[in-house]
């Protein structure tokens, strides 16, 4: 177990197919999200998968590893050692996943300012993932 939790090793092949997997995700989101509010609950859950999966492969390229441990919230350490912008990615990681139990398995809907903090960061997120993607 590492300081940031349990790990994966991956390689930047790996990296490619999970930045693929969140610009998916990304767009899913989009979709999901211009079906209407009573979606906005699905279309933030996408929009975490989307950071989550962007996290993955900014990581993978970067360190050569990723997240795997039961709490989402150890892949924070993880992703705050990818330089440049893993500090900033790493926040926005956490606000992110700080929506998760609510969009995934809330009894209520996520409003509308929730979903657009989850898109907001899950942008935030994806770009990162291509400029470490692309190094």
């Amino acid at each position: 177990m590492s300081p940031t939790g349990r790990t994966q090793r991956c390689s930047a092949a790996h990296a490619r197919t999970r930045l693929e997997h969140a610009r998916a995700f990304r767009q899913v989101a989009d979709l999901v999200e211009d079906a209407g509010p009573e979606f906005a609950s699905a279309a933030a859950a996408v929009a975490v998968l989307a950071g989550v999966a962007a996290c993955d492969a900014a990581c993978c390229k970067a360190l050569g590893r990723r997240s795997r441990g039961p709490d989402h919230h150890e892949a924070e350490g993880l992703v705050r050692q990818v330089e440049p912008g893993g500090k900033v990615a790493a926040t926005a990681l956490r606000r992110l996943l700080d929506l998760k139990d609510a969009a995934h398995y809330g009894l209520f809907d996520v409003s509308g300012s929730d979903l657009r903090t989850a898109i907001r960061q899950a942008d935030k997120l994806v770009t990162f993932a291509e400029v470490i993607v692309a190094r």
